[in-house]
């Protein structure tokens, strides 16, 4: 099932927020791509469609999207975030270029009986966990000198 702005829509108003043509041009945005967009991209994408949209809206609705668990945040180098709809029915982890800042999403992840060590010897009880990857991408490899 792939979240749309209208599913991401439906899924606020439940959760008893308000739902703004601001808002729901950012939800646009987001739906509208299938990479990892940086909170300033969301930003200027925002604005070509709607001129008068703020940069509070947007973070803000990051926000509630990354509450809700509707978005996948990546952590990238500096402190930069960047952020794409999640993909409800996959699991998915992230190798980051340190270079450019492209993401690469995998899903093979065995990490269950990791898991289960952990919770056994902390006394936590795990429910999810958070893996990426930093390195440097081909493009980025071929182009920096030696």
């Amino acid at each position: 099932m792939k979240l749309t702005a209208n599913k991401i829509a439906g899924i606020l108003r439940e959760q008893g927020h308000k739902l703004t043509p601001q808002r729901h041009t950012v939800l646009k945005v987001m739906a509208s791509n299938h990479d990892h967009l940086t909170p300033e991209v969301i930003y200027e994408r925002s604005r070509l469609e709607d001129p008068g949209i703020g940069r509070a809206t947007v973070y803000r609705t990051l926000d509630v999207l990354n509450k809700l668990n509707l978005v996948c945040r990546v952590h990238g180098e500096g402190g930069c975030r960047s952020y794409m709809m999640r993909r409800p029915t996959e699991h998915h982890h992230h190798i980051v270029c340190s270079g450019c800042g492209k993401v690469v999403d995998f899903t093979n992840c065995s990490l269950v009986e990791m898991e289960k060590k952990l919770s056994k010897e902390s006394g936590f009880d795990i429910r999810g966990h958070l893996l990426e990857f930093y390195g440097l991408c081909h493009d980025c490899i071929i182009s920096s000198p030696l």
